[in-house]
């Protein structure tokens, strides 16, 4: 029997990667500090994930278990694993790093010659490089000798919307039909494992960046303006026709950079920028705003989804204004139940809105911070 250890039981855990690994023949143990969670999945031994778009299904998985990170059982369940996968956030990566590699150590300790693939499947760019980076550093030199010959860190990116939606069985998901795994090729260690739904990638970065600079660039701004304009959800906003129209400006101006940057074919890249616009209008999925807009320090940090693809066209010399306005509304997001968001407005406050962009953002472009100043103060009124 194979088997997968999947840190983080969560929505993206249960609804994405373990629901694709336990399909794909695995035995899937979630690992989560959620005891509840943990207890339901070893009670039940099975949930459903809801399909829920034009065509909508519900698919059973089964072949789980679960088992409490921080527990000593945890490393022994490593040592023991044939594949390990990630959905926990980026900030989260370091606090499981140290148990990974105690998993590592054990099983060179145990004399495991058997090739170990951990993916970190985030929201972030090279997730699982900066996994490898927090494991290695709890690693003696001899168990890094031991992880650079038998435990391979392939970087990823993922790409599905499963909003937090309440069912009757709390372990049970919703999630769109539409999903994208693409892992990067080179980097595995040993037989690469067969899971349908998992593309191999030879240009991983095209990939990441495509899915940054489209899905999340495009979910973000419409997050923003829709908050600025009382919606409650995405759907509602992108149904708002001034919303619509910036945001699929803005994402065009993204995608131009990207074009420009690794080659797309326009008309390709077009198209899948109406595609995930398309995903935006699913009415089933009620995806909040607050979800969607969540920690707008780390949205406008200058390797994320709205400075990055911003600055990647203006260095092309192609046009940004949408893209700005975007940045100008998620400046603009207060939300008192956010920490960064609390955050980001005590920043405006207390440096001025220029010194803020310029933190915030990391740009120092005196003509840019103008621009972005400027977004800021009009943008309500542009919508």
């Amino acid at each position: 029997m194979k088997t997968a250890i999947q840190f983080g039981a969560g929505n993206i855990g249960r609804g994405f990667i373990g629901a694709l690994l336990s399909q794909a023949g695995y035995h899937v143990v979630y690992a989560d500090v959620n005891q509840a969670v943990i207890d339901k999945i070893n009670a039940d031994g099975k949930y459903t994930v809801h399909v829920m778009d034009v065509e909508c299904q519900d698919i059973p998985i089964t072949d789980i278990s679960g088992i409490n990170s921080t527990t000593p059982e945890m490393v022994e369940a490593l040592a023991n694993a044939d594949l390990i996968t990630t959905a926990v956030g980026l900030v989260i990566l370091p606090r499981i790093a140290p148990t990974i590699a105690q998993g590592i150590a054990l099983r060179k300790a145990q004399g495991c010659t058997q090739a170990l693939n951990i993916i970190a499947c985030e929201n972030a760019i090279r997730a699982s490089s900066q996994l490898k980076e927090a494991v290695y550093s709890a690693l003696s030199e001899e168990d890094r000798a031991y992880a650079d010959e038998y435990v391979g860190f392939p970087d990823c990116s993922v790409d599905r919307i499963v909003p937090p939606v309440k069912s009757e069985n709390f372990i049970d998901v919703v999630v769109e039909n539409y999903y994208e795994w693409n892992v990067e090729k080179a980097s595995f260690k040993g037989e690469i494992p067969e899971i349908a739904g998992m593309n191999l990638a030879e240009n991983l970065m095209a990939y990441i960046e495509r899915k940054l600079f489209t899905l999340n660039t495009g979910h973000a701004i419409t997050a923003y303006l829709g908050t600025l304009k009382g919606y409650g959800t995405i759907d509602e906003a992108i149904a708002d026709e001034k919303i619509y129209e910036i945001v699929h400006a803005a994402m065009t101006e993204s995608g131009d950079g990207l074009i420009r940057k690794h080659g797309f074919d326009a008309e390709a890249h077009y198209h899948y920028i109406d595609k995930i616009i398309g995903r935006f209008k699913n009415p089933y999925l009620k995806d909040d705003v607050t979800r969607v807009g969540r920690e707008p320090l780390r949205k406008l940090s200058s390797t994320d989804r709205l400075t990055k693809p911003m600055m990647t066209a203006y260095g092309y010399g192609l046009p940004v204004d949408h893209l700005i306005l975007g940045m100008g509304a998620a400046l603009k997001y207060n939300n008192p139940d956010d920490a960064q968001s609390v955050e980001m407005q005590n920043k405006l406050k207390e440096h001025g809105l220029i010194a803020a962009i310029q933190e915030i953002t990391g740009i120092t472009d005196a003509e840019l911070v103008g621009r972005i100043v400027n977004a800021y103060d009009t943008v309500a009124s542009q919508i």
